[in-house]
């Protein structure tokens, strides 16, 4: 039978990591991004990559509640049990509160927050019927750490914590877990141009890796925040 686990954003960076770590344990993959083309082009070095897996891709913006449901509706629509929901679909932009650009806040708000709400009310159902299951919201340091020029990303990282907060409750007696990931700066798009060593970053794999422990454990654990820094600190 098809174990699969679910990965918004699954592309590049923290989410392309989170892919080949779980594929690697033998599970298959449903992911999604906005661009057709990467799309494709990730399917066929999965294939490379893991032969004896399979990884399904569909294209979807969910930064709409449209988008979202497409993709819920393309998960269901496979009919593998999922065991794990990861919802890492998100973007950042510099900013400050008084001074960003109309639009900014919400643009951030749909991609960040309300793209899990709605994968989440989509999928979790399952896991409850099934009675086990793992959700990882990734979050941010901004989740916990007001910085400058962080506007925004920092409010809705702050309410996507609050989110998970609020389902790990409610699922506390179903069997269905729930962590939040707050990585530090991460080497990834997000901080391309800027003149650090890559030492100074934390790696994806690394977050992959801390994640995968998570998933790990046996039912009667569960990790709530996973927090995790560079080793010299935050950029």
């Amino acid at each position: 039978m098809y174990q699969s686990v679910v990965v918004t954003g699954g592309t590049r960076g923290i989410g392309l990591a989170i892919v080949k770590r779980f594929a690697k344990e033998g599970y298959d993959i449903i992911t999604c991004g906005r661009d057709t083309e990467t799309g494709r082009k990730l399917v066929q070095d999965f294939k490379k990559w893991f032969p004896e897996r399979n990884l399904h891709f569909y294209a979807s913006d969910l930064s709409t509640p449209s988008g979202c449901m497409d993709f819920v509706n393309f998960v269901h629509a496979l009919a593998h049990p999922i065991l794990a929901l990861v919802n890492n679909t998100g973007y950042f932009k510099p900013g400050s509160i008084l001074e960003e650009p109309e639009g900014h806040l919400e643009g951030m708000i749909n991609t960040n927050l309300y793209s899990a709400y709605h994968l989440s009310r989509g999928i979790v159902p399952q896991m409850i019927q099934s009675g086990k299951g793992h959700v990882f919201n990734i979050c941010s340091i901004a989740s916990i750490m007001a910085y400058a020029n962080g506007g925004s990303y920092s409010i809705s990282k702050f309410a996507m914590l609050g989110m998970s907060k609020v389902l790990r409750e409610e699922t506390k007696k179903t069997g269905v877990k729930v962590t939040a990931v707050l990585p530090g700066a991460v080497l990834t798009d997000s901080w391309a141009g800027v003149d650090l060593p890559e030492e100074r970053f934390i790696q994806p794999h690394d977050v992959a890796d801390a994640i995968w422990s998570c998933y790990s454990l046996g039912p009667g654990a569960v990790v709530e925040e996973l927090l995790i820094r560079p080793q010299l600190g935050d950029i």
